[in-house]
């Protein structure tokens, strides 16, 4: 069984692994060289910062990666999100699984109307996921980032809530548990 779990001191050892996987950072926006004592500071202020939620991703007690939303913006109703998987489990089916449930928890729990993400445009498998799931192209944000000496752009999508309601009636999946301490 998949659920979301909050981010514990514990698990920045793991997440900085995960972070400097070349299969992850692939299709990040950075290609960090992390350390714990950048970890600890990043928990920290992500512990501070109410705009913000991570979770660790968990398979039957086994953590295998991260969901984050970020720039949680109640006065205008929206937040950004994304997720990594540890690329020993990707292709199982985990993305559209955690789509549809942070859907449901950005809308239903967050009472927010707009759910967006950001995809390096060469991410053509997270763009189809998320394009099965319902999220709509909004733009392209032409040689947004640079990765080495070559520039990439980035895919923003998006998805409002009562395109989700529409939607979800439709769509059968397990509802997976989600953390949640007030911040």
């Amino acid at each position: 069984m998949l659920k979301l779990v909050e981010i514990e001191e514990s698990d920045l050892e793991t997440l900085m692994h995960w972070r400097m996987l070349p299969e992850v950072t692939k299709y990040m926006f950075t290609e960090p060289q992390l350390t714990m004592e950048m970890q600890k500071k990043w928990f920290d202020a992500i512990n501070h910062d109410p705009t913000c939620r991570y979770w660790i991703i968990e398979l039957e007690n086994t953590k295998i990666g991260t969901v984050y939303l970020t720039n949680i913006d109640f006065q205008n109703s929206r937040c950004s999100w994304g997720y990594y998987i540890d690329p020993s489990i990707r292709g199982r089916g985990f993305g559209k699984l955690l789509e549809y449930n942070i859907f449901d928890f950005v809308f239903n729990e967050l009472g927010l109307n707009k759910l967006m993400s950001e995809v390096l445009a060469f991410n053509e498998r997270v763009l189809k996921i998320k394009a099965k799931c319902g999220s709509q192209i909004e733009g392209v944000l032409r040689q947004h980032i640079k990765k080495g000496n070559t520039y990439h752009d980035v895919v923003v999508m998006g998805i409002l809530r009562d395109e989700w309601l529409g939607l979800r009636t439709k769509i059968d999946y397990d509802k997976i548990h989600i953390e949640c301490s007030t911040n």
